[in-house]
């Protein structure tokens, strides 16, 4: 599974908010394995929301939450284009939420707030401890949730625990090398795409240094691609340390 968040708002992006979201998503991620795949913060801008959907969607692997844009005000406008983007059809009043609707907000459920509950069709809802005012989901793998973090984190950590709990676990391996990137490029042209790759160059003292990480599901794998570097560094009696 690829995993996405997409953080939406223009208030993060212009420094009236902090983004709190991509450190919950990577830790409450990690419980269970998993890892991020990508995230994008972005502002509540149609087009922009609608083709960092697009992208999301053309992925057959991608699971996705997305934060923000599902209140009453003009710009949330996250329900109507995922009903777009995801479903290809126009949004329908969803019975059970507007019930709750106006179980909470009574004659102030109109005109505005009731139509939180126009969702994408065929969207199930997702339980909002703080205040009821549901998220939505949709096929189990995209999952549209509050930008207020008090709400939208327990709903996340209640998705993951319920659909993505199962995992293959990762295993990484990471050495620190007294030489520069350009001595090992070779070997990193040879690194299965099985096996996932990180090269971190720096200097320490005015001198190169590389951190080369080698990651995969596939322990067995990884421990020969990486004996392939530790090889060649001393071959060329290069030191390193194993980190």
């Amino acid at each position: 599974m690829n995993f996405y968040a997409v953080i939406i708002g223009t208030e993060i992006l212009n420094g009236r908010r902090e983004d709190k979201h991509f450190d919950f998503v990577k830790h409450a991620l990690a419980k269970y394995g998993h890892e991020l795949f990508a995230s994008f913060t972005i502002k509540d801008d149609k087009e922009l929301i609608k083709s960092v959907y697009r992208m999301i969607q053309a992925d057959p692997e991608a699971v996705m939450f997305s934060f923000g844009g599902i209140g009453s005000t003009p710009d949330d406008l996250t329900r109507e284009l995922a009903a777009e983007v995801f479903t290809n059809k126009p949004t329908l009043p969803h019975k059970k939420f507007q019930q709750d609707i106006i179980e909470k907000f009574a004659q102030k459920a109109f005109p505005h707030r009731i139509h939180m509950a126009d969702l994408p069709q065929g969207a199930e809802l997702l339980h909002n401890p703080v205040n009821n005012m549901s998220g939505f989901s949709l096929q189990n793998k995209y999952f549209f949730v509050p930008g207020f973090p008090s709400m939208a984190h327990p709903m996340i950590n209640d998705v993951i625990e319920k659909y993505f709990f199962k995992t293959t676990p990762t295993y990484r391996l990471t050495l620190l090398a007294n030489t520069s990137e350009e001595t090992l490029i070779s070997l990193m042209q040879k690194v299965p795409a099985s096996i996932e790759l990180s090269s971190l160059p720096m200097f320490v003292q005015e001198k190169p240094k590389v951190e080369l990480s080698l990651s995969s599901q596939n322990r067995a794998a990884l421990e020969q691609t990486f004996e392939l570097f530790k090889k060649e560094l001393e071959e060329k009696n290069i030191p390193y340390k194993l980190i």
